[in-house]
C-alpha cells in the first residue's frame, strides 16, 4: 500500500503523524538516557522520514535558517581550543544534528497539532515518572523530593510545567475546545500539578506562573489598537520592572524562598556561580571548548563533584545558562546565545503588540519566557537531545518561516519587470505541489 506524501510532509495533512512525532520526541528527551542510544536513532528518523519524502518541500529555501546555526557552529569550531577536543567535537556534532532536526519539524507541522503533540508527550512523560519514579534526598539541604524517572526534581518539575502550560495554550491562546480531547487535557493537567507539587521545584512552580500571567495580561492589552498596545505594554513594563526591584530589596524575594523551604544561597547555586565566574576567568573571550569543563578527570570538575556529592561524575552544570555559556564558549558565544534568546522572546512580542490575532505568538513567547526565566537557574538550551534547546530553536525557525517574505516575479500576463511580495512558503508549495 502506498501512503500519500501529503500525510508526512502537508502540516494540513499531517496530523496524526506530527502528534505522534512530537510526542514521541519529548519522551525521548526526557529518558533517552535511560532507554539508550536506541531512542536517539527513533529520533533522528522521526524527523529526517519527512526529509526523505519530498526533500525540496522540507528544506525550502534553507538559507533564511542559517543564521540560526551560529551558537552551534561557534561550539564546533572549539573543538580546535578545546580542553577536551574528542568531547567537544562528539557533543558539537550532536548538538548541530539536534537543532537541524528542530528546523525540519518547523516546516512541517501546524501549531495546533504541534501543541496536541506536545501535551500527549508530557503526558506519557509525567505518567512513566509517576508510574516508575522515586524519592531523592538532597545531600545539601536535607530535604526529599519527588523526583520521578529523572535524577532531578527541576527536570520533573520542568515537564510539569511544559504540560500546564501547553494545555492553556490549546484552551485559550489556540481555542482548541475539542470535545474528545478534553479528558486527555485534564488529566495531563492534573498529572503535572501533582508533579509540580511533589517534586517541590520552585523554579518549575515559580515559571509556570509566571508565563501564564504574562499570557493573559497580553491578551487583555491585544484588545486595544496596535499603537495603545505598545504604549500600555512600555509604561506596565516599566512599572513592574521597579515594582519587581522594590519587592527584591524589600526582603519579598526571601520570603519566596522560604515558602518553598530554600535559603538565599539557592540550594548552593550561588557558590556554583562564583566558582564558574572563576572559571570563566581564564579564557574570557572564546571559553575552554563547548562541554569541555564537566570532564572526568579534571580536577575543577572532579572538586566540585565531591562538594555537591555528585557521585555518578556527570550530568552536573552551573546552573546558569550563561555562565555556563561563557565558561565554554567566552564572551563571544554567550553574545551569541543572548541574541537568540531575546529573538525568540522578543521576535514573538513585536507579534503579538501589531498582530491581535496571532495565536502562534501567543504560544511561543510564553514558551521563550519560559525558558528565558529558567536560563537564569538551568540549562535547558545548551545540549543536544533536551526537550529545551529543541524548543528554543523550533520558535527561532517559526520565526524566521514567517518574517521573511522573498520577492517573486509576477506573472507575465502581470506585465514583465513589475515585481510582487510573497510569503515564500505558500508560493514554493504551488510550485512543488
Amino acid at each position: 500500500m502506498r501512503i500519500p506524501k501529503a500525510l508526512i510532509v502537508d502540516p494540513n495533512a499531517n496530523g496524526l503523524y506530527v502528534m505522534a512525532a512530537t510526542a514521541l520526541s519529548l519522551f525521548i528527551f526526557a529518558y533517552s538516557a535511560r532507554i539508550g542510544s536506541i531512542s536517539i536513532l527513533v529520533f533522528y528518523g522521526l524527523w529526517f522520514l519527512p526529509l526523505l519524502v519530498n526533500y525540496r518541500r522540507v528544506l525550502g529555501d534553507y538559507r533564511r535558517f542559517f543564521w540560526i546555526y551560529s551558537f552551534a557552529i561557534l561550539a564546533f569550531v572549539s573543538t580546535f581550543w578545546s580542553a577536551a577536543p574528542p568531547t567537544t567535537l562528539r557533543s558539537s556534532i550532536q548538538y548541530l544534528t539536534h537543532i537541524f532536526c528542530a528546523l525540519l519539524a518547523v516546516r512541517v507541522v501546524s501549531m495546533h497539532n504541534f501543541t496536541r503533540g506536545a501535551i500527549f508527550g508530557t503526558g506519557l512523560v509525567l505518567a512513566y515518572s509517576l508510574a516508575f519514579g522515586h524519592y531523592i534526598a538532597d545531600a545539601l539541604d536535607g530535604s526529599f523530593s519527588f523526583v520521578g524517572a529523572f535524577e532531578s526534581k527541576n527536570q520533573l518539575g520542568f515537564f510539569a510545567s511544559l504540560g500546564i502550560y501547553f494545555v492553556f495554550a490549546s484552551l485559550f491562546i489556540q481555542r482548541d475546545w475539542t470535545l474528545l480531547l478534553l479528558p486527555v487535557y485534564g488529566v495531563v493537567c492534573l498529572m503535572a500539578a501533582y508533579c509540580l507539587f511533589a517534586s517541590e521545584s520552585a523554579t518549575s512552580v515559580l515559571t509556570v506562573i509566571v508565563i501564564i500571567g504574562a499570557s493573559v495580561i497580553l491578551k487583555a492589552v491585544t484588545w486595544l489598537s496596535p499603537r495603545h498596545r505598545v504604549v500600555l505594554f512600555a509604561g506596565g513594563a516599566f512599572f513592574g520592572i521597579v515594582a519587581a526591584f522594590a519587592f527584591i530589596y524589600g526582603g519579598g524575594f526571601a520570603l519566596i524562598l522560604g515558602a518553598f523551604g530554600k535559603d538565599t544561597t539557592l540550594t548552593g547555586r550561588t557558590y556554583l556561580w562564583a566558582q564558574g565566574l572563576e572559571a570563566a576567568k581564564l579564557n574570557p573571550i572564546l571559553g575552554m571548548g563547548y562541554q569541555a569543563y564537566w570532564v572526568q578527570g579534571f580536577s575543577e570538575a572532579e572538586r566540585l563533584w565531591a562538594e555537591f556529592f555528585i557521585q555518578s561524575r556527570n550530568g552536573f552544570h552551573f546552573h546558569n545558562t550563561y555562565i555556563e555559556t561563557t565558561v565554554e564558549l567566552g564572551i563571544v558565544g554567550l553574545l551569541n546565545l543572548c541574541m537568540l534568546m531575546l529573538t525568540a522572546v522578543f521576535g514573538n512580542l513585536k507579534r503579538l503588540l501589531s498582530n491581535a490575532h496571532d495565536p502562534e505568538a501567543g504560544l511561543l513567547f510564553g514558551l521563550a519566557l519560559l525558558l528565558l526565566i529558567r536560563s537564569f537557574v538551568e540549562i535547558d538550551t545548551l545540549a543536544a537531545y533536551q526537550v529545551g534547546s529543541f524548543l528554543l530553536y523550533f520558535i527561532i525557525g517559526r520565526l524566521a518561516l514567517n518574517r521573511m517574505p522573498v520577492t517573486i516575479a509576477a506573472g507575465r500576463s502581470r506585465g514583465r519587470g513589475r515585481r510582487r511580495v510573497y510569503d515564500h512558503d505558500a508560493a514554493f508549495e504551488r510550485t512543488t505541489a
